[in-house]
This record gives structure tokens, sequence and C-alpha cells, in this order.
């Protein structure tokens, strides 16, 4: 595939990393409210407490349901597909990436395998920043080489499973009927992540047809790279303070 952003002629000067340097350091020091969290709704928390047996079309909701509404997910996904223009990368892209987090998310709740949410959800904030810093072309410009996006997107889609994984391993689920209901879930994160792909490929095609959007796909990424950022920060800020 040939880089589309090169086309753009994008770089990053030393005001731009200065800027992402000082928002990373006002979350540190706590300015980030708790309303970044991204966890399970309350009602939601009380089935999965309460549930017994096997609930496949309820989990199947949930797992869509927290798709959907995952923004960490959502920016890497947006970000992954940014410049990709034709639906056979697409295709190849967001099936390494749910490939990646099916298989975490399946091994990390059934082999009971806990890694610190924290530090798995400042990961999956930094997958965004390096994907925007790929779409604005900085890995060539300061380092002279492209990395290899295709194993950058199935290894981020490994943490964010594990993500998946944590959201979960918050409460106690019940041994029957458990590898149907995770299976459910799993196929409910799929089919939500098919949702918001859709949404997202009829927005941004849209906006491709405009003739702003030469002039605003920078702004966008540098957008994109500062909510990574921010993901980076609050969830170091509940790592060092919380956790």
């Amino acid at each position: 595939m040939k880089s589309s952003y090169l086309r753009w002629g994008f770089s990053l000067s030393a005001q731009h990393i200065f800027l992402c340097l000082l928002v990373v350091l006002l979350l540190m020091i706590g300015v980030v409210p708790t309303a970044f969290s991204h966890g399970v709704a309350e009602g939601d928390a009380l089935f999965i407490e309460q549930a017994t047996g096997v609930q496949l079309i309820p989990y199947i909701y949930l797992g869509a349901k927290h798709m959907v509404t995952g923004y960490d997910h959502l920016l890497f996904l947006v970000a992954v597909i940014f410049f990709l223009y034709r639906m056979k990368e697409v295709s190849i892209y967001v099936t390494l990436f749910a490939v990646g987090h099916s298989i975490t998310l399946l091994y990390g709740v059934l082999s009971e395998t806990h890694v610190n949410p924290y530090i798995v959800d400042a990961i999956i904030g930094l997958s965004v920043v390096y994907k925007a810093l790929d779409n604005l072309g900085a890995f060539r410009t300061w380092f002279g080489f492209q990395p290899n996006t295709k194993a950058a997107v199935l290894i981020f889609g490994f943490f964010h499973g594990f993500g998946l994984a944590t959201k979960l391993q918050d409460f106690t689920l019940s041994e029957e009927g458990l590898i149907a209901n995770i299976l459910a879930f799993n196929v409910g994160v799929e089919l939500g992540q098919i949702l918001a792909l859709g949404a997202i490929l009829i927005v941004i095609n849209f906006w491709r047809k405009t003739q702003s959007f030469s002039r605003q796909a920078f702004a966008a990424n540098v957008i994109l790279m500062f909510s990574g950022f921010t993901l980076v920060g609050y969830q170091l800020t509940g790592y060092l303070t919380i956790s």
C-alpha cells in the first residue's frame, strides 16, 4: 500500500511536540476529570454480576455497546482507516485489529490473566498517538523509515483486547456458561465494530469529497494525536494515584 499521507507533505514541528508534552504534564497533575474514564455502565455491571447460565443475546448486546461507546477503540479505528481509500485495504487492517483484540479478550478472561488496567489503557492511548503520527508522516521525517503498519495494528489490537478483558475482569463472572457468554461478548464487539466502521466510512468518504479535506486532514490527525495523549495522561494519573 502506498502511504497516502505522503501526498500532503506533513511534518511535525517542535511546537507541536511541546504542546503535546504540555498536555501530558497537565494531565499528570490531575487536571483531567474522571469523565474521561471508559468503563461499564451501572445497569450493565449489575447484570454481569447477577447473570448465570448461558446469556448469548445479552452478552452480544453488551459487547456491541462497549465497542460503539468505546471512544479509545473508535479513535484508533478512525486513525487506522483515515487514509485508506480502498475497501480491500480497510478490510485487511480492520481484520488484523479484530483478530488481535479477539485473541487477547478471550485469552485474558478465560485464562484469568490479569494485567494492570491503567497500563494497558495507557498503551491503547499510545496506539492512537502512534497511528496519528504515522498518518502525519512523522516516522519517515524523524527517523527516515516507515514502520510496518499492518504489524503495528495487529500488535496494538492485542492491547485493545486486554483492555476489553480488564473491563469484564472487574466483575465476578459466573462459571456456568462462561465460555459461551465470553464468545458472545466477542461477537458483539465485532458487530459493534462493523456498525461503528460503517458510520465512520460514510462520514469520512463524504468529507474526502469536499475541497477542505486536504487542508483539514493535518489538523484532524493532530487532534487525534492530542486525544491519544489525553488518554495516556489520564491513565497514568490513575496508575500513580489510585493503582
